[in-house]
């Protein structure tokens, strides 16, 4: 029997319940306002008291009120028609709310429960399967998606009855199965699981061993990111951190793409669903949409709401990994859920640790973070699960609790620079606060070796040691001044800028530039440190610096050119020349 109770207490949308009956943490519940049920999640209990977070405003709630709890946690409902959709952080679907999105207590379904997909069977009656398993496929576009037996299931079931082949509804019966007891389970195309618990099942899920390529070559050269791996974007406002994470949408190695807008500007929001329907996938020439879920809360919306948009588009994440995908996750951003979870922790009156955030908040953070991951399928397929949020910190501040949380759980690093940003050198990462700590693991130096080159990780320490002494150098010129330091300085100076310029900054607008496979980067890279291990005698710094910025020059139109093209071949040759004389 359901549990109820009365509300006794409100601060916003805090809302303190005294309960009747059992009640568990995160449960769901539902406050009558006036026949307008409000959907709550339970954050807190003590006593008889549940302290609970609605999803919407509270306006009108009164002392008195009576609530009904679900018995169950937030739910996402996951199943065919998830990609090219755009949801809230509730899942309810923001292209058929029309102007339901303005009225509380009115939800809308995920999915389309009317659509007929046409499904193939790929199990057959007497197969034992457990949780997870397939047993079958309908073509959600262009990607097969497997109908699983759902996760909620616990121990091996025998397949009494399959469906045929043919076009069913995701409320139709595609299958029985029945337990060890012999008691019956009829499965359809779709199913719910509760989004703040990761979906793990029988699975194995080793360390990241191989890259994923973006496409980007300040992240793929000098700090990759491993596959199933986690990378977060700390920077301050207009560093360019939405176009950076655009451009790893439409470049990066992801069969799936999951875009989570947690908290952002309700301007940000319009730009990601007026621009991600044109971007064109340039693996496939097709819309990238057709293989991208958008989940957004925008900031001006409750706290419960933006802190559930993260958890819901990792569980949709989880989902198709259990398919054997590559899905890739972007966040944006992750401060205004720790912002949420600040505002929360704030009026339960908990202890508040550095600028107030929740005490727990680097755990909170890490056990998220912990949910991205490669693994391996029972039936031997991989699937994976790779996480890159953007946090926004306070004026540039680095060191503010969020990142510093987030660094603790991820593993790669790129630092976007405000200086870098302002003389208009994009990606605005900085190369030497940047890391990936994934060029320490074995299984990635292994497979970049084969990849790309067995000196390639040499080459890549190389490359950030110039880069390194060359803002030393920098740094003693603006003491010293020009004629104040030895030739050789500036030699090292203008080699580092010639690496920057051709090999960090990208053009994320240009066809050709703003993608550059590993081949390429390979190429380029062993090219530039060859021109940096050339030593040439100048008389003075001037001499000095108009030679490299003439190379440099010549390498930014190869970065413009088809590689191996005529063209590409025609800079290639002014480049020797120039070298040569």
């Amino acid at each position: 029997m359901k549990s109820t109770g009365i509300v006794t207490g409100i601060i916003s949308n805090l809302v303190t319940v005294e309960v009747n009956g059992h009640v568990a943490q995160n449960e769901i519940c539902y406050i009558d306002l006036g026949g307008t049920k409000l959907m709550a999640e339970v954050i807190k209990i003590s006593g008889k008291n549940a302290f609970v977070q609605v999803y919407e405003s509270t306006r009108g709630l009164k002392q008195g009120d009576k609530v009904e709890f679900a018995g169950h946690m937030l739910e996402a409902t996951l199943g065919p028609g998830l990609l090219s959709s755009s949801f809230d952080g509730l899942q309810n679907n923001l292209e058929t709310m029309e102007d339901i999105f303005l009225k509380r207590g009115e939800y809308t379904k995920p999915l389309d429960h009317d659509k007929q997909w046409h499904f193939t069977p790929s199990a057959k009656p007497g197969d034992k399967v457990f949780a997870a398993d397939w047993l079958g496929e309908v073509m959600e576009g262009w990607l097969p998606h497997k109908i699983m037996v759902p996760f909620s299931f616990d121990g091996k079931f025998t397949i009494k009855s399959i469906a045929p082949e043919g076009d069913y509804r995701i409320d139709d019966t595609i299958a029985v199965l029945t337990d060890s007891e012999g008691e019956e389970h009829k499965v359809t195309m779709v199913q719910k699981w509760p989004v703040k618990v990761a979906i793990s099942g029988d699975i194995e899920k080793p360390r990241p061993y191989r890259v994923m390529e973006t496409g980007v070559r300040c992240m793929d050269t000098l700090n990759p990111i491993a596959e199933g791996g986690t990378g977060f974007i700390p920077g301050p406002f207009g560093c360019g951190k939405t176009v950076l994470q655009h451009a790893i949408a439409r470049q990066g190695d992801a069969e799936v793409i999951v875009m989570a807008a947690c908290g952002e500007r309700a301007n940000e929001v319009v730009e990601i669903f007026t621009d991600f329907p044109k971007l064109i996938d340039p693996h496939t020439g097709r819309k990238l949409m057709e293989r991208t879920t958008i989940v957004c809360n925008t900031s001006n919306m409750p706290v419960a709401a933006r802190e559930a948009s993260v958890y819901t588009a990792m569980t949709i994440c989880e989902y198709y990994r259990a398919m054997g995908m590559k899905v890739l996750l972007l966040a944006d951003s992750t401060s205004r859920w720790a912002q949420a979870l600040r505002e929360m922790s704030n009026r339960m009156e908990e202890l508040p640790g550095a600028d107030a955030f929740p005490v727990d908040i680097t755990a909170i953070i890490s056990n998220f973070y912990a949910r991205a991951g490669i693994v391996h399928l029972r039936n031997g397929e991989t699937g994976s699960v790779t996480f890159i949020g953007t946090v926004s910190p306070a004026g540039g501040n680095l060191k503010e609790p969020v990142t510093e949380a987030t660094k603790k759980a991820a593993r790669c690093f790129y630092a976007l620079s405000q200086a870098r940003a302002d003389m208009k050198r994009y990606p605005a990462v900085d190369p030497i606060d940047s890391y990936s700590k994934y060029l320490e693991y074995p299984e990635v130096i292994g497979f970049l070796s084969e990849r790309v080159g067995k000196d390639w990780v040499e080459k890549v320490n190389r490359t950030k040691n110039i880069i390194r002494r060359g803002k030393e150098v920098a740094d003693q010129i603006n003491i010293l001044g020009d004629d104040g330091v030895p030739m050789s300085y500036h030699e090292l100076y203008w080699k580092s800028e010639l690496i920057d310029f051709a090999i960090l900054q990208q053009d994320a607008f240009d066809p050709i530039d703003s993608l550059t496979s590993m081949e390429r980067q390979e190429y380029m890279l062993t090219l530039l440190l060859d021109v940096c291990d050339t030593h040439i005698e100048f008389e003075n710094f001037e001499e000095c610096g108009n030679f490299y910025k003439e190379l440099i020059n010549i390498l930014r139109q190869m970065n413009y050119s088809e590689f191996k093209s005529e063209q590409f071949n025609r800079y290639l040759e002014q480049l020797n020349n120039k070298l040569k004389k």
